[in-house]
């Protein structure tokens, strides 16, 4: 269990004030003028020594990520936070803007530097009103302070931070539809290659990083990469903002250190599984996008990037969804299944018409109004979907689904002879 003092974000409930003089209290902005100097390559090569993975889902190493900038300077340099948080289940960065806004923006101040970019835009999910709001006082103040702007805390790099709403579109937590949207044009993504270090917002070199994983840079560099990657497994170090949901005793968001196993997350931070351990039906363990995890899996379940790989499922955004027996896990899948029909940008025909197929198909697996045959071509659907699109929105729609079929099988095929038993004696 990770112990108070080695918690980056010490305000994640908000029960102090997440004013200036309150963040500085709790350590934000500590020596950061004296980070600036040590010069870019430094920077990089802790971050890559910390071993910090991208916090927004795909778990890409932020060092190596920014290594890939280009350092000739002949074009300009966009860093992009991503604060687009749509994944449902999903609510750590939330909590991060509203209650520790400065934390995020002592990060981009040293990311921005570290990859050579003296403009900042943090995209925010539309719905965030209150949390943009605050973010946008924040940068205010900062600016007022010196801590942005021209020679941002006398340390010689300008940096200019901008905020940008979207406006409620899933799709634009990917980064190229990000940058698609942030240029005015519809949410949709790009292409790759060319990659955006190469040729991103506006064509330029562009980073895109989420906000846990920038907020979390200050508090590396201060301790040292070595203090970080003490935390958890071999290429899954640090701690990690999980959000536990469902049908659990206390849901909460909690920061602890990744490897945690999966049950003493649940039990010690959110009260236990709703009627006990014994009434867990299964848990999605990253974010709906992710497949789930039946309860005899869930015992021995290491949170972290290779250990949800281990049971076929994803580590996503630590976004932990319980669910207990009382649970129709066939309708649940369904309407997540629903939810990506809804938000598919149309783009490429294999999730235009493939997802949109397997959410009708979906919901008449609810009723049991299918045939047997069914099951096995949905995962074919899904397999001639996964891997098969611009992005990787098509992959998320389809894995739970896979990992519906995967492990309940059995449930379907008793839902589908049940409507037929029904049917023939009306």
């Amino acid at each position: 269990m990770l112990e108070d003092k080695d918690r980056i974000f010490t305000n994640l409930y908000g029960f102090e004030s997440w004013s200036l003089n309150a963040a500085r209290r709790r350590g934000v902005y500590d020596g950061t003028a004296d980070i600036l100097p040590k010069g870019r390559d430094w920077i990089i090569e802790e971050i890559k020594k910390s071993n910090l993975r991208g916090r927004g889902g795909a778990g890409f190493p932020t060092g190596m990520k920014w290594s890939f900038m280009p350092k000739d300077n002949s074009l300009p340099h966009y860093l992009l936070i991503n604060a687009d948080e749509s994944e449902p289940g999903t609510c750590k960065d939330r909590d991060i803007l509203r209650h520790d806004p400065y934390r995020l923006l002592e990060g981009a101040l040293i990311a921005s530097y570290a990859v050579g970019a003296h403009a900042v835009y943090i995209y925010v999910r539309g719905e965030y009103f209150n949390e943009a709001a605050i973010l946008q006082q924040a940068v205010d103040e900062a600016y007022s302070y010196g801590l942005l702007g021209r020679n941002a805390m006398g340390a010689g790099w300008d940096c200019d931070v901008f905020i940008h709403r979207g406006a409620g579109a899933y799709v634009c937590g990917e980064e190229t539809a990000l940058m698609e949207s942030l240029e005015g044009k519809k949410g949709q993504p790009r292409n790759k290659p060319p990659f955006p270090a190469n040729a991103g917002l506006y064509s330029c070199p562009t980073t895109v990083n989420n906000v846990e994983t920038i907020a979390s840079v200050p508090e590396i560099l201060r301790r040292g990469a070595g203090w970080f990657n003490g935390f958890g497994r071999p290429k899954n170090n640090g701690t990690k903002i999980f959000c536990i949901s469902g049908h659990v005793n206390k849901p909460c968001n909690v920061e602890e250190t990744m490897g945690i196993p999966l049950r003493e997350l649940i039990e010690t931070h959110a009260g236990g599984v709703r009627g006990g351990w014994d009434n867990l039906l299964a848990v999605i363990p990253g974010g709906s996008s992710t497949p789930l995890v039946p309860a005899h899996l869930c015992d021995s379940v290491i949170m972290d990037f290779d250990g949800l790989r281990e049971v076929q499922s994803s580590f996503g955004t630590g976004a932990v969804i319980v669910m207990d027996k009382s649970t129709d896990i066939i309708y649940a899948i369904a309407r997540i299944s629903a939810f990506y029909k809804h938000e598919s940008c149309g783009q490429c025909t294999p999730c235009r018409e493939g997802i949109a197929w397997l959410a009708r198909t979906m919901a008449r697996m609810v009723r049991g109004d299918a045939s047997v045959d069914e099951i096995d071509t949905m995962i074919e659907v899904t397999k001639q979907i996964e891997g098969k699109t611009i992005c990787a929105f098509a992959d998320g729609a389809v894995w739970p689904i896979q990992g519906l079929v995967r492990h309940f099988r059995p449930l379907l095929v008793e839902r589908i002879e049940a409507y037929r038993k029904t049917a023939r004696k009306a």
